[in-house]
């Protein structure tokens, strides 16, 4: 099921696997467990089996598609391009695994290798739309990446965690907005995902918007028992539309593998509100259809005479729709009219939202785009509308960017809150708070890019700047004399990343704390070559617990650098050796140092690197290197300085 749908609808597992009853007799092996595990969408317990599988000289192709499929569906994009990388490698392998890895290398802000691995489908099985659609989006994404407009966006982390927070819509001094309980065990689940059932919050808000305070309201507003949310509400707070799950048992019911689903639709209710006794009048929305159609999303223009909504209806011209009706004189809804071809499309149109001055903005997966769902704006009303502009970056991602709403204009534009699962949130769909103004003090970051061996400049460079240790601000190559160039925001620290095929990747950071008029900032970046055999590099800043081997979290950032770095060479192998300082005694440390360079290998392995492209190697305190031998009175500096985990280039 498409995941973007899946943001508009339920899907209910229904508990009936259709095993034989002989099989039932038996003990299923590794491989039927995780196949029963991918029947119950457990796909992290299911990735932790099929490890097992792959790690050896010649996996089946089918494993590694099942590996992929698991890390492509629990949102860790990095590791499903590493497994389809080894999948497309495969001559066995099927063409629309081009189709996922190109989706992908998308996800991590690859376009142009995207573009070029779309293209490669396109050349084996035609220019389908969706591809034509996929390849026009890398385009765009690559130049807007490259001159991002300037929206300041900030994660509300007073609301966020690591379930799921979107839709927040201001009313009075209060901010709605739509969650996931924390699941205690003593709230009912959703069957996809294991989590609590959304409902409505209410959080405060300060003068610069930000969310603190969440609590799950306790009215009316979260009566029914399945998903609660989004809502809007006119202007008075009395009458207030909430998108709700079809309680009833009826359902469309389809199938995975060997497990049935059920898909329960939305519905659309409409609450009113008895100011003097606090309690609400509810009814549904005279269209809903829950037996044949989903009806949610709401918002009203700001006349309050026209309810736009999002609906797969019958007249429906792609998944979902943006329809509208117009209030009767009678107060009573009439029937629905599609707004049209301007704004909907043959993809999935969600999450309609209208502003004071009558803009619409809404989120799709229809047009060319970042990633999943990007948001896009028109202008007009009811079923006459501008061509759709998409908003760009950086409030588009290459992840799914929805629920946009306006608080309010500015002097240069406009704020308000909008959700995403971009990366560097706090976990699943997470609420962002965006500003859009220009600075009034300019800062920004030049830079150059050299080859550490030669000292000479290097072009075609990718340079990425990341900000506040969260998500990616921009991404461009950088020019043919070895310069690279980035706008910043006051108040914030960056991240220069540099990366180039057969270098290892180099960075800097910087900050913007603390000035106070326009400037400059300069940074280089020099990356050493990687096809020289023999070659020694040492990966900095991997720390263990005192007597562990385990990978830490800080290590697997670092990590992931080097599984980058193997994944785009992929003819590259390596010895992984780590090192101890002279404390302790001799052969305990080069047990210890053994075990660790293993852990660094087996934590590779389990991101898609070939174990056979790999050599641990612990050689204790056998090779310090400084004076700091047994005996020796040194600092905890120096002894530091011989705690080491290195690489060295065997073969390219």
């Amino acid at each position: 099921m498409n995941n973007h749908y899946r943001k508009f609808s339920l899907v209910i597992v229904v508990l009936s696997i259709l095993l034989g009853s002989a099989n039932a007799q038996e003990q299923p092996g590794v491989r039927e467990r995780a196949q029963m595990l991918l029947n119950q969408y457990s796909y992290a317990n299911a990735a932790t089996l099929i490890q097992k599988l792959v790690d050896k000289d010649n996996p089946r192709l089918k494993d590694l598609e099942n590996l992929a499929l698991c890390y492509r569906n629990m949102n860790d994009f990095e590791a499903a391009e590493t497994w389809y990388s080894r999948v497309i490698a495969m001559p066995e392998s099927s063409a629309i695994n081009l189709l996922y890895y190109g989706e992908m290398l998308k996800a991590n802000l690859k376009y142009a290798e995207a573009k070029k691995v779309f293209s490669d489908y396109s050349a084996k099985v035609g220019l389908t739309p969706q591809v034509a659609l996929q390849l026009a989006g890398c385009d765009s994404a690559i130049t807007w990446m490259a001159n991002p407009l300037p929206y300041q966006i900030r994660n509300e982390t007073g609301v966020n965690t690591p379930l799921s927070e979107f839709s927040a819509y201001p009313m009075g001094k209060l901010v709605y907005f739509t969650g996931e309980p924390e699941n205690k065990g003593l709230n009912r689940t959703y069957g996809w995902t294991g989590n609590s059932f959304l409902k409505i919050y209410a959080s405060m808000s300060d003068m610069e918007h930000n969310l603190t305070n969440p609590v799950v309201i306790k009215s009316g507003l979260n009566d029914a028992p399945f998903h609660q949310g989004p809502l809007v509400s006119d202007k008075s707070q009395t009458v207030f539309y909430v998108t709700r799950t079809y309680t009833g048992s009826e359902g469309e019911v389809g199938k995975a593998g060997k497990r049935k689903y059920k898909t329960s639709n939305l519905e659309l209710y409409i609450y009113t509100k008895n100011k003097q006794t606090g309690t609400y009048q509810v009814q549904p929305f005279a269209y809903n259809k829950p037996k044949e159609y989903s009806v949610g999303h709401a918002s009203l223009s700001s006349d309050e005479k026209t309810l736009y909504f999002v609906s797969d209806m019958p007249g429906t011209l792609g998944g979902t729709d943006i329809w509208y009706s117009d209030l009767q004189s009678d107060g009573t809804w009439g029937k629905p009219i599609n707004v049209g071809p301007s704004v909907n499309t043959a993809g999935n149109e969600m999450f309609p939202s209208v502003s004071e001055t009558g803009t619409l903005y809404f989120s799709t997966d229809g047009l060319p785009g970042m990633g999943g769902l990007d948001i896009f704006s028109s202008k007009g009303n009811k079923s006459n509308w501008t061509k759709a502009v998409n908003l760009r970056y950086p409030v588009n991602s290459a992840a799914d960017d929805f629920a946009f709403f306006t608080t309010g204009p500015t002097p240069d534009g406009i704020t308000g809150y909008l959700a995403s699962n971009r990366k560097g949130g706090q976990g699943s769909d997470d609420i962002y708070t965006f500003n859009y103004s220009r600075p009034k003090i300019i800062l920004a970051l030049r830079g150059v890019a050299f080859n550490k061996k030669t000292q000479e400049r290097l072009s075609d460079v990718t340079v990425t700047l990341s900000k506040d240790g969260s998500g990616i601000v921009a991404k461009k190559i950088n020019e043919q004399d070895g310069t690279f160039f980035f706008q910043l925001d006051k108040e914030s620290d960056y991240k220069v990343l540099g990366t180039k095929i057969k270098f290892y990747a180099d960075s800097a950071m910087l900050t913007t704390k603390g000035l106070t008029k326009s400037d400059t900032l300069y940074a280089e970046l020099r990356l050493e070559p990687l096809f020289e055999e023999g070659k020694t590099l040492r990966l900095a800043n991997i720390h263990y617990d005192f007597d562990k081997d385990n990978i830490r979290a800080d290590a697997a950032k670092i990590l992931n650098e080097l599984v980058r770095t193997m994944r785009d060479n992929p003819t590259l192998e390596i010895e992984l050796a780590s090192h101890t300082d002279s404390r302790g005694v001799d052969i305990y440390n080069l047990d210890l140092s053994q075990r660790r360079a293993r852990s660094v290998v087996n934590y590779l392995v389990s991101r898609g690197i070939a174990r056979s492209r790999m050599t641990a190697k612990g050689y204790g305190e056998t090779r310090l290197l400084n004076r700091c031998s047994n005996g020796a009175s040194c600092s905890a500096a120096e002894h530091q300085q011989n705690r080491r985990t290195e690489f060295t280039i065997l073969k390219y």
